[in-house]
């Protein structure tokens, strides 16, 4: 992560961790830049769920909290700035909306660190030995239901190829239904159904749906 400079200040990108957290005021940013190459190289989408960032590590997802109203949604880390002292997030124009905070301009947030978002997930060698796993654990709050087999490998397989993605765990989910025995795999650990929406209109799990 190389420093860069901008109106004369030299600006360092950080290593941060999941969990981490940060506070501060939010911005927001739209029209003037849809369509404009972001600092990443993206075309800006003022309807696409990101955020700019002068600091932090390009693709991080971050969790944004309206500390006024307790609203929050989830983001990913496409550009730099908002190079005002006193704002540390810019967010796009449908992200201000969901913390209504289009109206205000800004808004006091908090920012959480929740993960890494990367296109290309981590592959699990076929040969791999297949260790015991219990097939149905306890899941809390909301998940998304990522795939389902009828032989437990094939979920066993899939819950080691995306467990800890962006900070989130995955589940197997040992069901009967019409079809007989399934192996259902979940990833676990969103705190409300908006965040696992919001994640999801990231471009993750295209194909999943919501459960709890």
């Amino acid at each position: 992560m190389r420093p860069y400079v901008i109106r004369g200040v030299k600006y360092y990108p950080t290593v941060v961790n999941v969990g981490d957290e940060f506070g501060g005021n939010a911005s927001w940013y739209g029209p003037d830049f849809h369509g404009k190459l972001t600092s990443n190289g993206e075309t800006y989408n003022m309807y696409d769920m990101t955020a700019a960032h002068k600091t932090l590590p390009m693709n991080t997802i971050v969790k944004v909290t309206n500390k006024k109203n307790g609203l929050s949604t989830v983001v990913r880390i496409n550009d730099r700035g908002p190079f005002i002292a006193t704002r540390i997030i810019d967010l796009s124009n449908t992200a201000a909306r969901k913390i209504d905070m289009i109206a205000d301009g800004t808004a006091p947030v908090t920012i959480e660190v929740l993960g890494f978002h990367s296109k290309n997930q981590k592959k699990v060698p076929l040969q791999e030995q297949l260790k015991e796993s219990p097939p149905d654990q306890q899941i809390d709050g909301f998940a998304l239901q990522i795939a389902s087999f009828s032989k437990f490998e094939g979920a066993l397989l899939t819950q080691k190829k995306y467990n800890d993605t962006d900070g989130y765990k995955t589940i197997i989910k040992d069901m009967h239904t019409q079809n007989g025995r399934m192996f259902k795999v979940w990833l676990k650990g969103f705190r409300s159904e908006q965040e696992a929406r919001d994640y999801k209109s990231l471009g993750n799990f295209k194909d999943s749906f919501i459960v709890r």
